[in-house]
C-alpha cells in the first residue's frame, strides 16, 4: 500500500513474511554502515561520529538483529519443518548454519565496536567487518530468493497469521489481526 505521496508504507505484523524481508534491508543498511565506519576511522578515530555509529550498529545487532533470528529460529523454521517438505527441511537445516556462522563472526566483530562505542579504540579490523557482512549479504540473498517465496507457499494464513503475532510478542507489541 502506498500513502499519498507515494512511500510505501512498512509491513505490520500482519505480513511477517514482509516484515522479515524488511528486515534484511535493515540488516543490510547496518552493513553499509560497518563499511563506512571502516573508511571513517582512520583519518578521525573514534570520535562523535565513529562512537555513534558503533552505538547504532551494536543496538542494532544486540536487539532487532536478535529479534529477526529469533522469529526465523523459533518460529518460521520449525513451522516449514512441520511441513515434511524436503526442500524446506534443506533449506532449513542451511540456513540454522549460517545463522551459527553469522554469530560468531557477530562475537569477533562485536568486542571492536564495543571499543569504539567507548572511544577506547579507533581500530576496527577490515578482515572482520568484510567477512560480517559477506555471511550477512549471502544469508540474505539466499532467505530472499527461497526461504521467504517458499514460505509463502508452504504456510498457511493461519500459520503466518500466527507467525506475526509471535513476532508482535516477542517485541512486547500489541498484535490485532486485521
Amino acid at each position: 500500500m502506498n500513502d499519498l505521496l507515494g512511500n510505501a508504507s512498512a509491513p505490520t505484523f500482519d505480513q511477517p513474511l514482509e516484515m522479515l524481508r524488511a528486515c534484511h534491508g535493515r540488516i543490510l543498511a547496518q552493513c553499509a554502515t560497518l563499511a563506512k565506519l571502516l573508511q571513517h576511522l582512520p583519518a578521525h578515530g573514534s570520535d562523535a561520529q565513529a562512537r555513534q555509529a558503533a552505538q547504532a550498529v551494536l543496538r542494532y545487532f544486540n536487539s532487532a538483529g536478535q529479534y529477526h533470528h529469533d522469529d526465523e529460529e523459533m518460529d518460521l523454521f520449525p513451522q516449514l519443518l512441520a511441513t515434511a517438505d524436503s526442500a524446506a527441511h534443506d533449506l532449513v537445516m542451511r540456513l540454522i548454519g549460517q545463522h551459527h556462522d553469522m554469530e560468531s563472526a557477530w562475537l569477533n566483530l562485536h568486542p571492536m565496536l564495543q571499543a569504539i562505542a567507548e572511544g577506547k579504540s579507533a581500530s576496527l579490523d577490515e578482515k572482520v567487518v568484510a567477512h560480517f557482512s559477506l555471511l550477512y549479504e549471502r544469508h540474505i540473498t539466499l532467505e530472499n530468493a527461497q526461504l521467504l517465496p517458499l514460505a509463502a507457499q508452504l504456510l498457511s494464513s493461519e500459520k503466518l497469521s500466527e507467525l506475526g503475532k509471535k513476532m508482535a510478542a516477542r517485541r512486547g507489541v500489541a498484535h490485532a489481526q486485521l
